[in-house]
């Protein structure tokens, strides 16, 4: 996500998730069928407890896990919602880092985990939930400025897990801002956490069911979708200096899903800050606007993006602004996340609406 210039890194790039939108389609985990059930069978207690020892490679980690853990901290909203969607909120001690109402459909077992935090929380507050796990989403998040390394937690026994996407698909994070990326992010990087996390708790049958059924809405929002000819441009914050999509992280993934270009492929920065003159030169069919609740940056919401770009001369007789052909997406679905595949559903959707896809 965009990095926000008044704090350090590490807490910026943990502090953009955002509202989904009003017109949100089938969310992962969004039903029952979405979700495992919170008690595992006796045959599934008696697979994951011969699994262990396990032994993780993470991000240039090696992850040992020697039993089943119990008492888990998720530090990011990302890797609670696919603990949640594997059916494990009884076994979370903790989550942290939340700007947004949790993933439709996960309402009542997030309920009874502890919110630590509404965004990032102290070392001292996680040790006191006791943990015997922890996840991110970021490479910040366990890193020095965020919440502690991850050498500090296996210091004391904790094993940790970071979100493959954001070390995997040749990210950089040490190039500024949000890192870049010389190979694209594919969903492959989603799957991965889940099948990771569903065999780090024990539970590995419902990762790979929870992987099936994702992969099963992708083929069915993009089957026989042909947006070819449609140039999309992301636009998450910044009125004044803007925050958009570049070729290689979870949008680029959206847009090579749909079939469709992005204005700003040329670029391998996550988020790079465009002028808007720039935005007028390539001129996208398409703008898809991060629908934002923080109050960190100007334009947040996806109201205030409109009427920026319906009112100023830089922006006003862009294509996609004079036909008002606007998509709406969750800061989830921007993000490397179960909530991608959601966003590929709105995009094809919404490409289909505006008569952009064959």
């Amino acid at each position: 996500m965009p990095v926000l210039r008044t704090v350090p890194v590490p807490l910026r790039r943990t502090a953009v998730l955002v509202l989904a939108p009003v017109l949100l389609l089938t969310a992962c985990g969004g039903s029952d069928g979405d979700r495992s059930d919170g008690d595992r069978s006796g045959g599934e207690a008696a697979a994951s407890a011969a699994g262990f020892p396990l032994t993780l490679d993470n991000c240039g980690h090696q992850v040992t896990v020697k039993s089943a853990p119990q008492r888990v901290v998720s530090l990011n909203q990302g890797t609670t919602e696919i603990l949640l969607s594997l059916g494990l909120g009884d076994r979370m001690a903790g989550t942290a880092t939340w700007t947004d109402p949790v993933l439709k459909g996960l309402e009542k077992a997030n309920a009874s985990v502890p919110r630590l935090a509404d965004n990032a929380p102290s070392f001292e507050k996680v040790l006191d939930a006791e943990p015997d796990f922890v996840t991110s989403s970021f490479v910040s998040t366990l890193g020095k400025g965020g919440v502690a390394t991850r050498e500090q937690f296996e210091k004391l026994g904790v094993p940790t897990y970071v979100s493959p996407s954001d070390c995997a698909a040749g990210k950089d994070n040490d190039s500024g801002g949000d890192g870049s990326r010389s190979t694209p992010l594919t969903l492959d990087a989603v799957y991965d956490e889940i099948r990771d996390l569903a065999r780090a708790l024990g539970v590995e049958t419902r990762g790979d069911a929870l992987v099936a059924r994702l992969k099963e809405r992708v083929r069915k929002a993009t089957d026989g979708l042909d947006a070819s000819d449609a140039s999309l441009m992301y636009w998450f914050a910044n009125s004044q200096s803007p925050y958009l999509a570049g070729c290689c992280g979870a949008p680029g993934a959206i847009t090579r899903a749909v079939g469709a270009r992005n204005a700003f492929s040329d670029t391998h920065d996550e988020w790079p800050q465009i002028n808007w003159e720039t935005v007028a030169d390539r001129d996208p069919d398409v703008i898809v606007l991060g629908d934002l609740t923080r109050k960190s940056q100007t334009a947040e919401t996806a109201k205030a993006k409109i009427g920026f770009l319906e009112s100023n001369p830089a922006t006003r007789n862009l294509t996609a602004v004079r036909k008002k052909r606007y998509i709406l997406l969750s800061g989830q679905a921007l993000n490397p996340s179960i909530r991608t595949v959601e966003g590929i559903e709105q995009v094809a959707a919404g490409l289909r609406d505006l008569g952009l896809a064959k």
